[in-house]
């Protein structure tokens, strides 16, 4: 049996690419020779560093001729839909594409030949069943639960995102601006931004270093997932602002679609606070296992209170990792598997 896949995106190596991976993962597990398409075997190892996930037997090729010959095709979309030739197709989409023109009669057409169109989160199929006429289905990405774990916690607040200004607002800028407030109460707390910078890394990142300085703050450009895991492992709390400042009606690509970043600190129990915008309403039940906050007073403000609550810490943190096993890899699978 053989299986292809393809991902557009692969060389920005974020959430939706780890999920790409994981779908070949479990078709691999499966018994699927698997087949990923991209230009250069190169980032094969890259892949593996970044994701700490094991690519042993998937091969990436120059072109998967659109599923041509193969049993499946997992297909991610660039807010096109393909003509595809495999025996079983699934579309994801990864981002709330819309005003793409989407319904029209060749894009219903070449939809009879999907199987599934899948989506990440509850927040993408809203906007992906209206542009496109679907009725998609949600399979939430899978996290390193069982590798990502809690080590001796320290007084460092933690965001991972990319560090880059294309399509998605990751705003670390807000989150340096509310960290400089809130060190001038609580000056032994260091804030660490870690992302990748790959792709369109701009002058942005440079104004955020100038930013930084003078200031308890460190900025790790394209860790690894060793790395990430220290790190997620020491914090004590993850703060977000992805997406603050946005219309998501409007602009919904702008905002997180779901946010594995979130539940991988979750998994290290350190308590989320993130704005409220996109799929983090899905995964934070908000004062229960983390915060959704709208203002950066509020952030602050809940901050500081969960530092001064005797024993919320712990609640909290002690909730945020229950929540974060449901995104499990064997979950994933189960669901995938299921699928097939």
């Amino acid at each position: 049996m053989r299986a292809a896949i393809y991902n557009p995106y692969l060389d920005t190596m974020g959430g939706g690419e780890r999920y790409s991976l994981a779908f070949a993962t479990v078709l691999k597990e499966l018994g699927f020779r698997v087949d990923v398409e991209w230009k250069s075997k190169n980032i094969k190892g890259k892949l593996e560093d970044r994701f700490g996930i094991d690519l042993t037997g998937v091969n990436f090729v120059k072109d998967i001729k659109r599923g041509d010959g193969y049993e499946v095709c997992f297909w991610v979309s660039d807010g096109s839909i393909p003509t595809l030739r495999s025996r079983k197709n699934f579309l994801h989409f990864q981002v709330p594409f819309h005003d793409v023109n989407g319904k029209t009669l060749l894009n219903r057409m070449k939809l009879f030949r999907i199987g599934k169109a899948i989506c990440n989160s509850y927040f993408t199929k809203t906007f992906i069943d209206k542009e496109y006429g679907v009725k998609s289905i949600v399979i939430y990405p899978p996290v390193d639960v069982t590798k990502i774990k809690p080590k001796r916690k320290e007084n460092i607040i933690l965001y991972v995102g990319r560090f880059s200004t294309l399509v998605q607002s990751k705003r670390q800028d807000i989150l340096i601006g509310a960290f400089k407030r809130f060190s001038q109460e609580f000056g032994d707390w260091k804030l660490v931004l870690a992302g990748g910078i790959e792709i369109g890394k701009d002058e942005s990142l440079d104004r955020l270093e100038k930013a930084s300085l003078g200031y308890p703050i460190e900025i790790v450009k394209s860790p690894s997932f060793k790395e990430i895991k220290k790190l997620y492992g020491q914090a004590k709390f993850f703060w977000s602002a992805a997406g603050f400042g946005v219309n998501e009606k409007k602009e919904p690509e702008k905002v997180e679609h779901f946010g594995m970043t979130t539940v991988e600190a979750m998994a290290a129990k350190a308590v989320p606070f993130v704005f409220s915008a996109g799929g983090a309403r899905e995964i934070i039940k908000d004062s229960e296992n983390g915060y959704l906050w709208r203002t950066t007073a509020g952030l602050l403000n809940n901050t500081k209170e969960l530092i001064t609550a005797k024993g919320l810490v712990k609640k909290l943190s002690e909730k945020a990792h229950h929540s974060a096993q449901y995104y499990s890899y064997e979950r994933f699978k189960r669901e995938i598997t299921g699928l097939l």
